[in-house]
């Protein structure tokens, strides 16, 4: 039930003081100079009360952004992202903390957002370039994940500001693989680099397109030659995933498998036993040698896909070998398909259309 109270301050001002109170919700008040103004609110209010859209006003307007980003990263974090990503969400929840921590969560409007998003669009970062479109889209995705908690699990807010505001658009990025030629320089110079590994690792990454992080956290347990596979046990989106061996590479673990070291289980091991291997010098000097510019480690993945694409391989099995959840990403290999597509059109058309 909604009422209008009239009150009188001493210097003979009047206000309205609306009231609404609803059977398993606490009371709600809000004052007024205007009684047309309090009667709508207090309706308002009532009518969302009643659809089901409870507001933790109190909690909204005595809680701190900041106090929600340190609720969100130190109990729910832990459980949503590995420990990888979960650097970057703090980073980026530090950021969002520097901006605008001191706002109360219900003041946290669309508007202020935005000014944040325009700025993380507009200034340079330390490498001296812009943001990336997809790079401030994670910014506001991140903040949007801390709303959504604190709606949903914490009702210290009835809406997520970030359901309003606008998505940049996003770059459907640069596939860069190598040639033939590129392919053939590189193989042989990773063949001769005196890092032993290389030459198994890069192939292993063009056979699988598995990334560099999935591929230097192999075990041997993670390599099952009797089932030609690898297992790949968390990937970037957390999920496990086994990948086919096939061609040379094979051979060369089943070699590489003969000699192990004791104390350190890892296909690719590093000097100590708790730390990566170090690849960034070797893989360097193999790209000088072989004369490939503008390549980086992950293009062999690129590679990898782009292969499949033209060796006739559907979006779908595509998206299965890298581990994407969704086509999306997969359509940017779309273009190198296109040859193998009209084969598979042509072959149909002269099966089952008269000539």
């Amino acid at each position: 039930m909604a009422l209008i109270e009239t009150r009188r301050a001493k210097n003979g001002k009047v206000s309205y003081r609306a009231r609404v109170r609803l059977r398993g919700f606490p009371e709600y008040t809000q004052t007024f100079p205007r009684k047309t103004d309090a009667d709508l609110w207090a309706k308002a209010k009532e009518a969302d009360l009643k659809r089901g859209f409870h507001v933790a006003s109190k909690e909204a307007a005595r809680r701190t952004l900041a106090e929600a980003i340190d609720r969100y990263i130190e109990h729910t974090l832990p459980h949503k992202q590995r420990n990888k990503d979960a650097d970057k969400v703090r980073q980026i929840l530090g950021r969002w903390k520097q901006e605008l921590g001191g706002v109360a969560v219900s003041n946290v409007t669309p508007a202020r957002i935005v000014e944040v998003r325009d700025r993380l669009q507009s200034e340079k970062t330390y490498r001296g370039r812009r943001r990336s479109g997809s790079t401030v889209n994670r910014y506001l995705h991140t903040l949007s994940s801390v709303f959504k908690t604190a709606m949903r699990e914490w009702q210290w807010c009835d809406r997520n500001p970030l359901s309003l505001i606008s998505k940049g658009t996003e770059s459907r990025g640069v596939v860069r693989f190598l040639s033939d030629d590129e392919r053939n320089a590189l193989l042989k110079a990773c063949k001769a680099s005196a890092a032993e590994y290389l030459y198994a690792l890069v192939l292993l990454a063009l056979t699988t397109g598995a990334r560099r992080g999935e591929l230097l956290a192999l075990t041997w347990d993670d390599v099952d030659l009797n089932k030609v596979q690898i297992v790949v046990q968390e990937s970037k989106n957390g999920e496990r995933r086994a990948l086919p061996l096939a061609g040379p590479v094979l051979a060369l673990l089943r070699e590489r498998s003969k000699v192990r070291r004791l104390h350190n289980s890892r296909v690719f091991p590093g000097n100590k036993e708790d730390k990566p291997l170090d690849i960034d010098d070797a893989w360097q000097k193999a790209l000088k040698a072989a004369g490939i510019e503008n390549f980086r480690f992950h293009d062999l993945r690129h590679s990898a896909a782009s292969y499949l694409a033209m060796s006739g391989a559907t979006p779908g099995e595509i998206a299965a070998v890298l581990g994407h959840k969704t086509l999306a990403m997969v359509k940017r290999y779309a273009h190198l398909s296109e040859q193998h597509t009209a084969g598979v059109v042509q072959r149909m058309a002269n099966k089952f259309l008269p000539g």
